[in-house]
């Protein structure tokens, strides 16, 4: 059961054609996300929401998979049972979903597959940005910072997702030019939770680090909590994370971390592409948005997305 922006509850199972108060057939736009315990994967949802409600004609729900795959999958086969007029995914494994999504495009709904991508080409259009991209600024920043010598950590974030695989695999390629360069690895999942685990871990073990490359903030601020319960000074480690949220924005103002690469959410591109998907115009299979660097250089002039 969904509570709608409009006051009205929609079981899946019996999801009735709904109209507004002008007598307008409404469309509706269902979100099966991952995982909303993730600031950006939230943010994202909300994104689509607030852009889904300055159309009249549009409605909006969603749901949250808590990080199961299992229930994501149903969550998708209860939008297809509820004959939703288009589905938006957010996934946490390139291979898992593929055959429900398929189901969907299949069955004519038409799917946009939102930053995370999968191992199918059964979907309306991909929309993302380029993540291998990302990982090869990450690296030829920390490179210059340790002027191409040094320990750096690499904290992934799900190894499942493709954004990851990417990510690492453009890092690593960058950073394979630098020989006196020593890369370890850890996993955060994307979440500060877990990105506080595995760097209490790793500093009760004694390793040093020179750098880290955080494939989210979010990851990045767990990392930052732990260093200063353990009074170890976060601008002593230069600091580069993925997305630019608000608070990597002042904690790059602040001096505690070093860099972010924007990563915009894409929540209300999804939504223009949708209104033309849902209007029957063609659209391309595949839609990149631009990421940036954002440094103390020109924090002050690149809004944060979340």
């Amino acid at each position: 059961m969904y509570r709608l922006k409009r006051g009205i509850t929609v079981l899946l199972f019996s999801f009735a054609t709904i109209v507004s108060a002008s007598g307008q057939y409404l469309k509706t736009i269902a979100f099966a996300q991952d995982n909303m315990a993730n600031d950006f994967r939230k943010a994202q949802v909300f994104e689509v929401r607030d852009a889904v409600k300055k159309r009249p004609d549009l409605m909006f729900i969603y749901s949250d998979a808590k990080g199961r795959t299992a229930l994501l999958i149903r969550h998708i086969e209860q939008f297809i049972a509820a004959d939703v007029d288009l589905l938006i995914v957010g996934t946490n494994h390139a291979d898992a979903v593929v055959p429900v999504v398929s189901k969907a495009y299949l069955q004519g709904i038409p799917v946009i597959i939102l930053d995370r991508g999968i191992n199918s080409l059964d979907y309306t259009t991909f929309i993302n940005s380029d993540n291998i991209k990302m990982g090869k600024m990450a690296a030829r920043y920390l490179a210059e910072k340790l002027n191409k010598k040094g320990r750096i950590l690499l904290f992934e974030g799900l190894q499942e997702a493709d954004v990851t695989q990417l990510r690492t695999q453009g890092f690593m390629a960058e950073i394979a030019k630098h020989t006196e360069i020593k890369v370890i690895k850890r996993t955060g999942n994307y979440l500060r939770r877990d990105a506080i685990f595995e760097m209490e871990k790793l500093l009760e073990s004694g390793e040093h680090i020179d750098a880290i490359f955080s494939e989210s903030d979010s990851m990045l601020s767990g990392v930052r909590l732990v260093l200063e319960r353990r009074h170890i000074d976060p601008a002593s480690i230069v600091m580069i994370g993925c997305d630019y949220t608000r608070e990597a924005r002042e904690a790059i103002r602040a001096g505690t971390q070093s860099a972010s690469i924007l990563f915009p959410l894409g929540g209300e591109q999804s939504v223009d592409v949708a209104v033309k998907i849902l209007a029957k115009e063609k659209v391309p299979k595949h839609i990149v948005i631009p990421v940036k660097l954002v440094t103390k250089d020109n924090v002050e002039e690149i809004g944060p997305i979340f």
